[in-house]
């Protein structure tokens, strides 16, 4: 058995197979669906209750903390397009073990992370037609099962409708925005900062999981038509869509609602309705649909990559292997998942688990997943370089919050623990040593600053 995830070999990024994988169009439009998430549609009223109307300045700020970030997990995914995404990132860095806990902390956070988010958009679907409990949870329901009935087909299929269902969400978004921009008034930005600059902060830990994601698109890159090409270009556009989405609405909604704002449940409904009156209600709830199924589609394909790669490597049942080639289904690993999460799903709606306790587990395990990532980073990117400083700092803002989860970091250290006695059944006298590498980055040739340089790739 190889040390840690294996490495599929079938794409180095040389762009090999190229009439197969995800262009990239595609791959943007599954980029974007990772970030984009159901927060815009809540966020930017609860950011402008905390902050007021600099609230704005923490959009920009973690909009600006997320370049070092995407595009380490983009160069090093570059690197070596695989599967394993982040876990064999850790795997390079730090060695077999250190995978291991890294890919199970991110496989088995879907099941906690998925149900949440379906019922925070199945709860605004209800909102926006006025209907109760009964819908929201139908609309969760058909959320979590479209997107894995998504991935069943296949990834170029599954990226052809999330693409479609990008421009969609970025075109009606874009609509509340122009229809809002008449009703703006320059006042509503007075006073700017009502709580202090301070604040911004506090609106700003409150915000992160807007931009959270990255890492999940890493478990794709194998997929990518020419990721050497790709991953860079995919990255700074879906950037530059995130970014003009997220400025765009939170300042159309300080501009339009003002002091109304913070008591808004439903600020992008409240946009759109002052130029569509009860056209809104539906609109909004197709934007909560594809905001909600955008992420968790996302999320899936990578988990279940992932987890046919950790099978590979024998830390997971051998039966979930199956279609961990690039451009198959991981059949297996995907109708495990799936199962996982349903239960978790049909838990939360019997009342048996809340939301908070899913949110809670799967934001920490995510936390977790991403300063891994990072970590490794540092390890395997050019030193003293914008990118390396950039990536520890961001490192160093992930423990940070990482230590302030609170009761929720008993998952994440519950699955550690699982895994590391995995590591050892399976590890024994088989295990291949493994001495973490430093590969070079062409992560200057992306970011102002630095020096171009030569991917190696070991």
């Amino acid at each position: 058995m190889n040390g840690g995830v294996k490495v599929n070999r079938k794409n180095d990024g040389s762009g090999s197979g190229a009439g197969n994988g995800l262009g990239l169009f595609r791959a943007t439009g599954i980029y974007v669906g990772a970030i984009l998430g159901s927060g815009v549609l809540v966020l930017p009223a609860i950011a402008a209750k905390e902050a007021g109307p600099a609230s704005l300045l923490a959009w920009a700020v973690l909009l600006v903390f997320c370049v070092p970030v995407a595009f380490s997990f983009a160069e090093m995914s570059r690197q070596q397009p695989d599967a394993g995404g982040i876990a064999h990132f850790v795997k390079r860095a730090f060695g077999r073990r250190a995978s291991v806990v890294a890919g199970y902390l991110f496989f088995f956070s879907i099941p906690f992370g998925a149900p949440a988010t379906a019922v925070i958009g199945g709860n605004y679907i209800a909102h926006a037609v006025g209907d109760g409990r009964d819908t929201a949870v139908l609309a969760a329901a058909v959320i979590l099962l479209a997107a894995f009935a998504s991935n069943a087909v296949g990834i170029r299929v599954s990226s052809r409708m999330q693409l479609a269902l990008m421009v969609l969400l970025v075109a009606l978004l874009a609509l509340a925005v122009v229809l809002a921009a008449p009703h703006a008034k320059a006042e509503n930005f007075q006073p700017f900062a009502p709580h202090g600059y301070w604040a911004v902060g506090g609106a700003a830990s409150l915000l992160f999981f807007c931009f959270a994601g990255w890492e999940a698109v890493s478990h794709l890159a194998g997929e990518f038509r020419n990721p050497g090409r790709d991953l860079r270009r995919a990255t700074w556009l879906t950037l530059i869509v995130v970014g003009a989405v997220y400025i765009g609405v939170v300042a159309a909604s300080v501009a339009v609602l003002g002091p109304e704002l913070p008591a808004t449940a439903v600020p992008v409904a409240a946009l759109l309705e002052k130029g569509l009156g009860s056209l809104a209600a539906p609109l909004t709830a197709v934007a909560a649909a594809v905001l909600t199924f955008g992420p968790i589609n996302t999320f899936v394909a990578g988990a279940s990559r992932l987890g046919a790669a950790l099978a590979s490597d024998g830390v997971l049942p051998p039966a979930l292997a199956r279609g961990a080639g690039r451009g198959q289904v991981p059949a297996a690993s995907l109708a495990t998942l799936a199962v996982l999460t349903l239960l978790s799903f049909a838990a939360a709606v019997a009342g048996l688990t809340d939301m908070q306790f899913q949110i809670g587990a799967a934001s920490a395990c995510f936390t977790a997943v991403t300063a891994f990532g990072l970590a490794a980073g540092i390890r395997l990117l050019q030193p003293r370089t914008v990118a390396w400083y950039g990536v520890i700092v961001a490192a160093g803002v992930m423990v940070a919050v990482l230590i302030f989860s609170g009761w929720a970091l008993g998952v994440p250290l519950a699955l550690a623990a699982a895994a590391v006695g995995v590591g050892r059944r399976f590890g024994g006298s088989q295990e291949e040593e493994t001495t973490p590498e430093t590969a070079p980055s062409a992560l200057a040739e992306a970011l102002p600053g630095g020096r171009p340089q030569t991917a190696a790739h070991p």
